[in-house]
């Protein structure tokens, strides 16, 4: 029998490896995460706070999919507030319950110190109308609205405000 070099998986001694699981990336994407992160070398006390929210990222990547409900903290359903509250809650972090409250307590941040794992604020009047996580490239990880589902998405305001839970 005549095996092709281009393809693998005609090879008897060679199997194609097993597609990993969707908990094996999100483990994978923690660990790579938690790298980059210490090879930017973080030297002020204020990057030590990075790892949990890359942590707290990496839980709400593992919800994606997970549907919109107001009011809802997990562990099936969420609204903005109440997955930044429980993907922090399982990274070791606590938060208060709505996008406003977590604003004020979180350490606020210019843009240009953004990192991943760092909440996005989006204002609304005189408030937080809404909040997600920063995952870098200029997108975040949110619960969008009702009848929507958590998702990856791009950054679509200039008028975001940032914060790092400490």
């Amino acid at each position: 029998m005549a095996y092709s070099r281009t393809d693998k998986s005609s090879y008897p001694d060679d199997p194609r490896p097993p597609s990993p699981s969707p908990r094996t990336l999100t483990s994978s994407l923690l660990t790579l995460l938690l790298a980059v992160s210490t090879l930017a070398g973080s030297t002020t006390s204020a990057d030590a706070a990075v790892p949990y929210g890359v942590k707290a990222m990496a839980v709400a990547a593992s919800k994606r999919g997970a549907p919109y409900a107001y009011g809802a903290t997990g562990p099936k359903r969420f609204d903005c507030s109440g997955l930044t509250l429980y993907a922090f809650r399982k990274a070791g972090r606590r938060l208060p319950r709505t996008a406003d409250q977590q604003y004020e307590q979180t350490r606020h941040i210019p843009p240009v110190q953004r990192a991943p794992g760092d909440l996005v604020f989006f204002p609304r009047g005189s408030t937080m109308g809404h909040v997600g996580i920063y995952a870098g490239r200029d997108k975040i990880w949110h619960a969008p609205r009702p009848g929507g589902r958590v998702r990856l998405e791009q950054i679509w305001s200039g008028n975001v405000r940032y914060g790092r839970a400490t």
